[in-house]
């Protein structure tokens, strides 16, 4: 692997842009990462190897992202080979819903070869052309709709592939308190964190903060700049430019915008971690070591992240310089779901003295947070319970779903039943939780 410096480059400068990793020592041990070595300095760039299979190859990606920090790849459009589409057409849902052009992933897999052949050539001679998506929406907890893009099967094929080919440069730069969207990393392993660092940590005050219509929101000429700052190679940008620029129908037209990263394509969950990983995760991390003099864990999933502070004045510190932080990049705190309260050991204490009664709670990946008591030992314990309006929610759609299948044989609903019970229990089955999984459980039967 031969490397040389990029002198031409036109590199994007980004506020804190050396902060990507200085000083990680610092970050807090529920983070669970180790400090990585070296920061790469001047972008220079690297010729990734054209042979061999594609594992090895991108293991040698992974490789020069790990040791160059400030590594540019001119050459990545080569990975994207025959092997790895398959490898990303196994990788899709199989009932999903097909896009504008009605291709189910069934029926996409006969002649599957040629295919891919066909379309491994496309992408290399650069007359692949993406398709819009179609438009569709999903009800949200608080009566609003989610808005979906349903992606043709083709798309979603190169999507996944150039997803894999950029993980193995990303997942050596992102942050350790980030778990949306990453392999390896879940929505438990963020609870853990948060329940771990909450614990071990001075926390008297939480900010929960949530970006408001954040995929909606992210501008793609930042999009394209924060990527530059590790891909060089023109031909993956453009297609992550196709994607972003292809439009939705939505009533027989195609909208298209110079923002937003479409819910629902395989591509999004990626760009928004690159997204927050510029505008938040660094900034976050240097605010930490530079800003704050007491104890801080910082928890994000996706557009959710959730701050813990010692201090009440660093807390609302942060918080107004995060609000200045997302106007820079065109983004804004949503007002009625980003609140700082006062949680953690004391708090139960501290508003009584102050006649404010019981502490306020939070809500974070399908849980309601709160502050209680080990029945026990009597010390301070986070209760964890699901969501209220999220298990009734769940329940009216149960409620629907049995009426539907009301003249089915009893063994067929029976079975249908238990999985669905079975995908609830795998999620919420927290320590602490029980009142809420037996209430959930007792409402089914009673169904």
């Amino acid at each position: 692997m031969s490397m040389h410096a990029d002198e031409d480059s036109d590199e994007v400068v980004v506020p804190a842009k050396r902060s990507n990793k200085e000083d990680l020592s610092s970050a807090e041990i529920v983070e669970g990462r180790a400090s990585p070595k070296g920061n790469g300095g001047q972008a220079t760039a690297v010729r990734t190897p054209s042979r061999g299979i594609a594992s090895s190859r991108l293991e040698a990606v992974r490789q020069a992202a790990r040791q160059r920090r400030g590594v540019r790849f001119t050459a990545l459009l080569h990975h994207i080979t025959i092997d790895l589409l398959k490898q990303s057409y196994h990788a899709l849902r199989r009932d999903a819903a097909p896009g504008i052009d009605g291709v189910t992933w069934l029926a996409y897999g006969e002649n599957l070869e040629a295919k891919l052949n066909d379309l491994h050539e496309r992408i290399h001679k650069g007359s692949y052309r993406a398709r819009p998506a179609k438009r569709s929406y999903i009800p949200k907890a608080d009566g609003s709709k989610r808005p979906l893009s349903i992606w043709c099967l083709e798309d979603k094929i190169v999507q996944q592939a150039v997803v894999t080919v950029l993980e193995a440069i990303y997942e050596q730069d992102f942050i350790g308190f980030s778990y949306g969207f990453r392999p390896g990393r879940g929505q438990h392993d963020a609870l853990d964190a948060l329940h771990a660092g909450i614990h071990r940590r001075q926390v008297n005050w939480v900010l929960d903060a949530d970006i408001r219509g954040f995929f909606d929101a992210m501008a793609h000429s930042w999009i394209i700049r924060f990527l530059e700052h590790r891909i060089a190679d023109k031909r993956i940008l453009r297609l992550v430019v196709k994607w972003l620029k292809v439009g939705i129908v939505e009533d027989g037209r195609v909208i298209r915008g110079e923002r937003g990263a479409p819910q629902g394509a395989v591509i999004s969950p990626i760009l928004a971690n690159v997204y927050l990983h510029y505008v938040y995760d660094l900034w976050s991390h240097r605010w930490r070591r530079t800003k704050a003099s007491g104890d801080m864990i910082i928890i994000r999933y996706a557009d959710d992240t959730i701050v813990g502070f010692q201090h009440e004045h660093e807390a609302t510190a942060f918080l107004d310089d995060l609000k200045e932080r997302m106007r820079a990049f065109e983004l804004a705190l949503h007002p009625d779901k980003t609140r700082l309260i006062r949680f953690g050991r004391h708090a139960a204490k501290q508003r009584t003295e102050r006649g404010e009664g019981k502490p306020e709670t939070f809500d974070f990946l399908g849980f309601t947070h709160f502050c209680t008591r080990s029945r026990k030992w009597g010390s301070f314990v986070i209760g964890r319970k699901t969501i209220k309006k999220r298990m009734v929610r769940q329940l009216q759609a149960i409620k629907m779903e049995l009426r539907r299948r009301m003249h089915d044989p009893i063994i067929k609903t029976g079975a249908w039943v238990e999985r669905m019970l079975k995908g609830h229990l795998n999620y919420y089955a927290v320590s602490g939780n029980d009142p809420s999984l037996w209430w959930f459980v007792a409402e089914v039967r009673w169904r």
